[in-house]
């Protein structure tokens, strides 16, 4: 422990702070969503510095302009472009200390529809599934192909609970009371890329997309994932991959060096300041996959808590009236009752349990997405 220290280069403790954008103008009719951001210190305490107030507008090659409208978070939005795909565009920013940022010229590509989404049984390296997507471009003009994704899922809590404190007694729970089965979602944050370039044909079959392992609660019930995918250029393709090596395929002395991201984003004000991002136009194709837990092993899942039901609440009269009073009644609710002891209607005591374990509320909503089968 003696011999080491802290090793802080200069790269890492300077005062750079250089502008992020993300994001892909839809050619389409579907919006588009640019967000931008600027870089902060490893050692920093801010995950995120959102840039506010800028200006931002998709530029034609004729002189068209699109203006964007800020929302939040750095968020800038626009409603469907329905750009004319014979020409190119750029993205022209300026932000509120009056910098400007230009990206060069690029084509809109056309991305072909997703031809299906399904998934394969693993058991190396961990136990799960393993979700893929399937497509070509008939046309054999796209090789590259990046996607992202919303997922959605349905859970349990650990035990079911038939009953709840309506604040002077124990009552039955009604069906709106419901906090045994949820729904929550997430989206994706790793980089997924395909490229039939080095490939006879032009199609791209079972492409990874995402695996889950088996002990996940997201495959505990039912599963759903929107997946959407975008057409690249070489250029485009060659700076996630370089991107996806930089924030993904590090740590290891078999991973690739860390590079220079070269994207085509520029500070026109200051040439020479870094701008880290890629803007490419294309359509967005998009399908929403299922899977249901039944058409898999008999998985289980793992608890993110630890719990038990408390079997010390059963009590005999006179004490049972006090002590549920006591501990189960009164809020805050520390301890949820779960199940009846003796007479359902007439209860000897109640066995319960804390609300991480019986409450799946405090980590999503019981109201199913609009699309849910």
């Amino acid at each position: 422990m003696g011999c080491r220290k802290p090793y802080n280069p200069p790269a890492i403790t300077g005062n750079g702070s250089y502008l992020v954008v993300e994001g892909v103008i839809n050619s389409g009719a579907d919006s588009t969503t640019i967000k931008l951001s600027r870089t902060v210190n490893v050692s920093s305490a801010t995950a995120v510095n959102p840039v506010l107030n800028a200006s931002i507008s998709v530029v034609s090659d004729q002189g068209a302009t699109f203006p964007l409208t800020e929302t939040t978070n750095g968020n800038y939005v626009t409603g469907g472009l329905n750009l004319d795909n014979s020409h190119a565009y750029s993205l022209s920013i300026t932000t509120s200390d009056n910098k400007k940022y230009q990206s060069d010229m690029v084509p809109v590509v056309i991305t072909p529809p997703i031809d299906s989404i399904g998934y394969n049984i693993v058991n190396a390296p961990l136990t799960g599934i393993q979700i893929y997507a399937n497509t070509h471009d008939p046309s054999n003009h796209v090789k590259y192909y990046r996607w992202d994704y919303d997922e959605n899922w349905a859970f349990h809590s650990k035990y079911p609970s038939n009953y709840v404190s309506n604040g002077t007694a124990i009552v039955l729970r009604t069906q709106a009371q419901n906090v045994t089965i949820c729904y929550t979602n997430d989206v994706s944050s790793d980089i997924v890329l395909g490229s039939s370039a080095k490939l006879k044909q032009n199609l791209i079959y079972q492409s990874p997309i995402v695996s889950i392992a088996s002990t996940s609660e997201k495959i505990e019930s039912d599963y759903s994932i929107l997946l959407r995918q975008y057409a690249l250029t070489a250029d485009a393709y060659n700076f996630w991959v370089s991107l996806k090596k930089n924030t993904e395929q590090l740590g290891s002395i078999f991973d690739a060096q860390p590079s220079q991201l070269q994207g085509n984003i520029h500070c026109i004000t200051t040439p020479s300041e870094p701008v880290i991002g890629y803007v490419s136009i294309c359509t967005v194709s998009s399908k929403r996959g299922f899977i249901s837990n039944a058409g898999l092993p008999n998985w289980v899942a793992d608890y993110p808590y630890t719990c038990s039901v408390d079997s010390e609440l059963y009590c005999a009269p006179p004490y049972c009236i006090n002590y549920v009073a006591r501990y189960l009644i009164p809020p805050p609710f520390i301890l949820i009752p779960t199940t009846a002891i003796g007479n359902p209607r007439t209860p000897d005591g109640f066995m319960a349990s804390t609300r991480e374990c019986v409450d799946c509320t405090i980590r999503g909503t019981t109201t199913p997405p609009p699309f849910w089968k």
